[in-house]
């Protein structure tokens, strides 16, 4: 039986509904929630996010600042607006687009903003505080995972969870959030040993290595849920994800799809965590 397909474009347009909603609210309380996004240089992956979140911030109401600086800006140049957003009281959320030129240090301008308006949950302060269980902003794709899993009536407790991938954005906060879910989690990498059967064991299965297609139907358990956080291009050119979506989706109880999938539920989370960040100065 062919797997349910966990809708990312209609789920992520509910949560940008309740996200106006309450900046409506906000709004009506004299706030009016902002979001800085700072590019640099002329990536032209960065400038398709960078404007997808613009288009996201006007739907929901949010004033979005969006600043393009040049390719060849220096750090010093970088941290000194990070300062001057930071102690403007009218911005509530800053975000710095990746990857940055060679020339920045990018763990040094993610440590610059504060947490306070660390929308995107990157800073060792929410990354902190996410690891001891405590309220933070959390990073916009594993959270977005997370309700994909909540809207496909997933409960991770008790579950055997995987996530292929260890990055700091993706693969280890999302199976922080899974083990403060009470899954039994088990984070995969290059040097696993025997994936293929640690992956077909899993009920939860978190795909986030970065390679077209990787995850291949014996992989799969049958039932199990597949969240493919993966955004490459195939052999032919055209977006795919990391996991081979027509061999899993025969196996798999519910599946997200590439595209319409795990990337606009990352979008409307930033729209989530900069409402927050209002509020919180209410």
């Amino acid at each position: 039986m062919a797997a349910r397909i966990i809708d990312g474009k209609a789920l992520a347009a509910q949560v940008k509904a309740r996200v106006r909603a309450g900046v409506e609210e906000c709004v009506r309380q004299g706030v009016q929630p902002c979001l800085a996004v700072l590019l640099v240089g002329d990536d032209p992956a960065s400038e398709v996010y960078v404007r997808g979140k613009a288009k996201d911030c006007e739907e929901c109401g949010i004033r979005s600042l969006v600043e393009r600086l040049p390719a060849d800006t220096t750090q010093a140049e970088l941290l000194a607006r990070l300062a001057q957003l930071a102690a403007d009281d009218s911005v509530h959320g800053i975000l710095v687009q990746l990857p940055l030129p060679a020339q920045i240090d990018e763990r040094a301008v993610i440590e610059a903003i504060p947490p306070q308006k660390d929308v995107d949950g990157f800073t060792p302060v929410n990354v902190g505080r996410m690891m001891i269980g405590e309220k933070c902003f959390l990073p916009c794709t594993p959270a977005g995972c997370l309700e994909m899993l909540n809207a496909a009536g997933v409960d991770p407790a008790g579950k055997r969870a995987v996530v292929i991938g260890r990055s700091n954005i993706v693969g280890k906060p999302a199976a922080m959030l899974l083990l403060a879910r009470n899954a039994t989690v088990t984070i995969c990498h290059s040097r696993t040993k025997d994936l293929v059967s640690i992956c077909a064991g899993a009920d939860i299965l978190v795909a986030a290595v970065g390679r077209p297609k990787f995850v291949t139907g014996d992989m799969i358990k049958p039932g199990a849920a597949v969240i493919d956080v993966g955004i490459n291009r195939d052999e032919n050119g055209k977006l795919c994800g990391d996991v081979d979506f027509a061999a899993a989706a025969e196996k798999a109880g519910c599946i997200t799809p590439v595209p319409g999938g795990v990337g606009l539920m990352t979008r409307a989370m930033l729209m989530v965590n900069t409402l927050q960040a209002a509020r919180n100065t209410l």
